[in-house]
């Protein structure tokens, strides 16, 4: 149990010291506008992840349990 706490402490405090660096810094002056934003289709994508999600718990719980 005390290794697990341990690393749950190390992961908590990493997180916490590198959360400063991954914040994003505002706009400067000048510089180009940027475009209007394009609308992404999410369909295609989510509609693969879904599938393949499907089919691999079936395969799992096809899968014989004999360890």
């Amino acid at each position: 149990m005390k290794p697990l706490l341990q690393r749950l402490m190390l992961a908590v405090a990493l997180a916490a010291l590198a959360s400063p660096a991954a914040l994003a810094q505002a706009p400067a002056d000048g510089g180009p506008v940027p475009a209007a934003p394009t609308d992404t289709p999410l369909d295609g994508g989510a509609s693969l992840l879904l599938a393949g999600g499907v089919a691999y718990a079936l395969r799992r719980l096809r899968r014989p349990t004999a360890r």
